[in-house]
């Protein structure tokens, strides 16, 4: 039994998975974030509704970023919390590869992107067997941004971050998945891999991705 938590946009989302099956998951996306509020009463409702106690969890996974500086920390310090006062280990996900997972596509590439306020935006690249074969960069968007991929083949884009591309890039390749954020659900088999694998964090020096400074505002 392993508890996933995903808080790094807007969406706050909490799932329950037994071998990488999901039992129960809640998720709630609005415009201002709750997370604070929200997540320890989703924990409490998925255990419920998937008639699991805390104390039969294994592991928990948290979505590592990068993403919202405040969400990603609510979320990791309510998993370390757990881990530790469960005595359980601690698995991480990188955000952008949950967000991959969710483009069911034949596209050739997959570029999930997050929003980094203005024209930033977190990215990384993935081929259609969702390897990741490019890192992840904090980049400005620009007319010409990934088009030794557009150039080659259909790009299937993906997550919060559509909107602003669309303005400025109008080629032939390129696909959007608009109104997708990484969700818990695409976490659940990540997870059970990386437990299988024993690869896990360390709780006590554990500190998410953030992939650039705070900027307050």
């Amino acid at each position: 039994m392993i508890l996933c938590i995903e808080t790094s946009t807007t969406n706050c989302s909490v799932a329950i998975a037994k071998e990488g099956k999901v039992l129960a998951m809640l998720e709630d996306n609005e415009i201002k974030y709750s997370h604070a509020e929200r997540l320890h009463h989703y924990i409490e409702q998925v255990l419920e509704e998937a008639k699991i106690k805390i104390t039969n969890l294994k592991a928990i996974a948290i979505s590592k970023g990068p993403g919202s500086y405040t969400g990603l920390r609510i979320g990791v310090s309510a998993a370390k919390g757990l881990c530790y006062a469960l005595d359980i280990p601690l698995i991480s996900i990188p955000t952008l590869q949950i967000l991959a997972l969710q483009a069911d596509t034949k596209s050739d590439f997959i570029i999930p992107m997050l929003d980094a306020r203005r024209m930033e935006v977190y990215s990384c690249v993935f081929n259609n067997k969702r390897e990741q074969i490019r890192e992840i960069k904090a980049e400005i968007l620009a007319e010409n941004s990934f088009m030794e991929y557009l150039n080659k083949g259909q790009v299937t884009f993906i997550g919060n971050a559509n909107k602003k591309f669309k303005e400025v890039c109008s080629h032939k390749n390129a696909i959007y998945l608009d109104q997708k954020l990484p969700s818990s659900k695409e976490m659940c088999l990540l997870a059970a891999s990386k437990y299988k694998k024993n690869d896990t964090e360390n709780v006590a020096y554990f500190e998410p991705y953030y992939l650039k400074d705070f900027i307050g505002g």
